[in-house]
């Protein structure tokens, strides 16, 4: 599977538009810290799609993904939908990494700080 053929499919072009006009809170505050290379230079995209999935956050060079997580994620279904999705996503070599919306909002050094992690180490 090429490379092209999994990212920004275009019959999730709509949805992804649609997503990133309707950020949630905590999705809206972190973008600010993300967007325009703001973080070590690295280039994020917001609610790209890789396969049938439209993630919050995305790094190409470091092959990283960051997810939020709302009240809908703590539910059995939402814990098993997030899990297949993870799944998934590390199969194709990308790293995943969670937050709680909450923690966006109140512990956002310590967030910065997990993503820079994250960073391969040049």
């Amino acid at each position: 599977m090429s490379k092209q053929s999994i990212h920004t499919k275009k019959e999730l072009q709509g949805y992804r538009k649609e997503l990133r006009k309707k950020l949630t809170p905590a999705e809206a505050f972190l973008w600010t810290q993300l967007k325009s290379r703001q973080l070590d230079s690295k280039r994020f995209t917001k609610q790209h799609s890789i396969g049938y999935y439209i993630v919050d956050f995305y790094c190409a060079s470091e092959r990283l993904i960051i997810e939020l997580d709302g009240q809908g994620h703590f539910t059995t279904e939402g814990q098993e939908y997030d899990r297949k999705r993870t799944m998934y996503l590390e199969s194709l070599g990308y790293k995943v990494i969670r937050f709680e919306n909450k923690m966006v909002f109140d512990h956002l050094p310590s967030v910065i700080k997990e993503i820079r992690d994250c960073f391969c180490k040049a």
